[in-house]
């Protein structure tokens, strides 16, 4: 049985941190560090991501690839969410991310993974602490990275509909090709323009 627990401090409210966190995938994107990355993919979505949401993990360990199937079991928002492995190849895999307001504009974040690594072939494969030592420094890499991003010093990914995107893309080259971050912004402009004519 192997935890590795890391916290961070981040500028921002909880609520603003808490729906980050909500969508494994946006952390799973920041969870990329010499030889580690990690993708999410939602599988079954149940209440805006709550209890009973299922998702596939895809982790590449320096050059070693892992999937497995995981299970949100706790969502109490801004306050703590837990998933935990029900296929793959770890005998055990839980990971909880908790959450504490400690005034109006910081919040604390502490991710916690406890897992055990299989014997046999795969746990040959992977020296255990060589992948712990991975784990670690994945979780920090990415708790900096979403600070960064929620206290405004990184590009925060957007995840949208295909058919949004084509649209989003088809305004970009209206606009002659300028950054998706300046149509967006243009786009919302126009909307607010809008909403003030109206009142």
């Amino acid at each position: 049985m192997t935890v590795v627990r890391k916290s961070i401090d981040i500028k921002a409210p909880v609520d603003t941190v808490f729906t980050y966190f909500a969508r494994p995938e946006h952390v799973s994107d920041q969870m990329s560090d010499k030889g580690v990355g990690m993708t999410v993919i939602p599988m079954d979505i149940k209440a805006g991501m709550g209890v009973g949401t299922t998702f596939r993990v895809i982790g590449d360990f320096s050059g070693k690839r892992l999937e497995w199937d995981c299970e949100t079991t706790e969502f109490v928002r801004e306050e703590r969410i837990s998933a935990k492995m029900i296929k793959g190849k770890f005998k055990r895999w839980e990971i909880t991310t908790e959450f504490k307001s400690l005034s109006d504009n910081l919040t604390n974040v502490s991710m916690t993974v406890d897992y055990e690594m299989p014997m046999g072939p795969l746990g040959g494969i992977l020296d255990k602490i060589k992948f712990a030592k991975s784990a670690e420094n994945g979780l920090e890499t990415a708790l900096y990275k979403v600070r960064g991003l929620l206290e405004g010093n990184g590009s925060i990914p957007v995840y949208i509909t295909l058919d949004a995107y084509q649209k989003l893309l088809a305004e970009k080259k209206k606009m002659n090709n300028v950054p998706v971050s300046t149509v967006l912004t243009s786009i919302l402009e126009k909307y607010e323009s809008i909403e003030e004519i109206k009142n």
